[in-house]
């Protein structure tokens, strides 16, 4: 990929030194059109410079730019008064650079710093034909339409270049901030959970330590290997995600990514969540999966299975870090009653009061969890509430559609 850019960027900058070859040699060809050496050499030298003004730098365009049209008008002014002047061409190839001069002070100057270098650009190129040896009223007629058509053409081209540009950027930045926003999902769905559940494994070790509890070497060793494994599975998010984000930035990056780093592709997902919950019952209540027959072969689109386990792993988490007294966590996955083409996942706890920091408040005033969580749900056609239960406990509920066709439909649409 880099010698394919490489050679790239090497043919553009071979084109681009052939175009100027070939416009300097127009430019001394209508060079050689004056009557007199110094007058055709003070031609040449005026064309070069507009076409050189045409290459600068962004820094250095406005002085080169003024310095360019100022000599071609004081070229102009001191050939007008001479009685020998070139019969046919004024420099046509310095006329256009001029005009191109006004496009680019519009396209990439601020406004006012633009109409400033717009108008000696513009005045150059108005008064070239006066370089002309017959003044005629053929020539009063292409002064006009240089200064009627062309000018206010190149000023509206201009103004053209620079609405595209600021819609491309607008594109750009868009990209860049789903970008960010879906690692932001992603960093929190799985570092987060890792992180929180090496927390409550060395709460619960200090809260033994402290308590004067004896520990076995075995116990120990286990509740270690539980820390160790936690660890070990954030640094492999952690991976994944560095990976992820290399692969954006060296790839294109025209499209939304449409699934996360490290997500489960398919529904081998059930495998995936029955690891998750074991992995949770280890250090915290007992969570059970329960899966509807009717789902038990029936294969679901990648990017439902991915939202079925984030929905899942989150609100895991969460029960993790603020449920109080839970006994145990039901995960429920089955066709949504009255409606065979909708997924319902449930997660309930049996905890005491709400088992959210966020309860009584909507999934959008949340944490960012919950806020991610939403995001994901709402991008394959879905919804998600949360709240408290009657008599205790927490639920988040997710509905999403069994149809593949309207999901991916629904996602193009969204990356579009």
């Amino acid at each position: 990929m880099i010698s394919e850019f490489r050679s790239r960027f090497r043919f553009r900058h071979l084109r681009q030194g052939l175009v100027g070859v070939a416009l300097v040699v127009l430019v001394v060809l209508e060079g050689l059109n004056a009557p007199h050496p110094p007058m055709a050499a003070a031609t040449m030298v005026s064309g070069v410079l507009c076409l050189a003004a045409l290459a600068v730098p962004e820094r250095l365009f406005a002085r080169y730019a003024i310095g360019a049209a100022a000599l071609s008008c004081v070229l102009t002014v001191t050939e007008a008064r001479l009685s020998e002047r070139p019969p046919n061409t004024p420099g046509m190839v310095e006329l256009g650079a001029l005009l191109l001069l006004s496009t680019r002070a519009v396209r990439r100057c601020p406004p006012l710093r633009a109409a400033g270098l717009v108008a000696t650009p513009s005045l150059a190129a108005v008064v070239l034909p006066l370089r002309i040896e017959q003044w005629d009223d053929h020539l009063k007629e292409l002064i006009t339409v240089i200064a009627v058509c062309a000018v206010p053409f190149m000023v509206v081209v201009g103004l053209c270049l620079r609405l595209y540009d600021t819609l491309r950027e607008r594109e750009r930045e868009t990209i860049r901030q789903a970008q960010r926003l879906e690692h932001a999902r992603e960093l929190h769905d799985f570092v987060a959970h890792h992180v929180t559940a090496i927390v409550a494994q060395a709460k619960a070790a200090r809260f033994t330590a402290a308590a004067g509890h004896t520990q076995s070497p075995e116990d120990l060793d286990r509740m270690l290997a539980q820390i160790e494994r936690a660890g070990s599975q954030a640094l492999g998010s952690m991976r994944a995600m560095v990976t992820s984000l290399r692969d954006h930035a060296t790839a294109s990056a025209t499209t939304r990514p449409t699934g996360g780093p490290a997500g489960p592709r398919g529904l081998g997902g059930l495998r995936d969540l029955r690891a998750l919950t074991e992995e949770f019952s280890e250090v915290g209540p007992a969570a059970e999966v329960i899966l509807a027959p009717e789902l038990a072969d029936r294969p679901l689109p990648p990017g439902i299975a991915t939202t079925v386990h984030r929905v899942v792993q989150e609100s895991l988490t969460n029960v993790r870090k603020h449920a109080t007294g839970v006994g145990r966590v039901e995960v429920r996955i089955g066709v949504r009653p009255g409606d065979p083409e909708r997924l319902e996942v449930s997660v309930v706890d049996d905890g005491q009061g709400g088992a959210s920091p966020a309860a009584g408040r909507p999934v959008e005033e949340s944490g960012y969890g919950l806020v991610g969580l939403a995001e994901r749900v709402e991008e394959v056609n879905g919804h998600i509430t949360s709240g408290p239960r009657d008599g205790g406990g927490w639920h988040v509920r997710a509905v999403l559609p069994l149809d593949k066709t309207a999901t991916e439909e629904t996602i193009a649409c969204d990356h579009a």
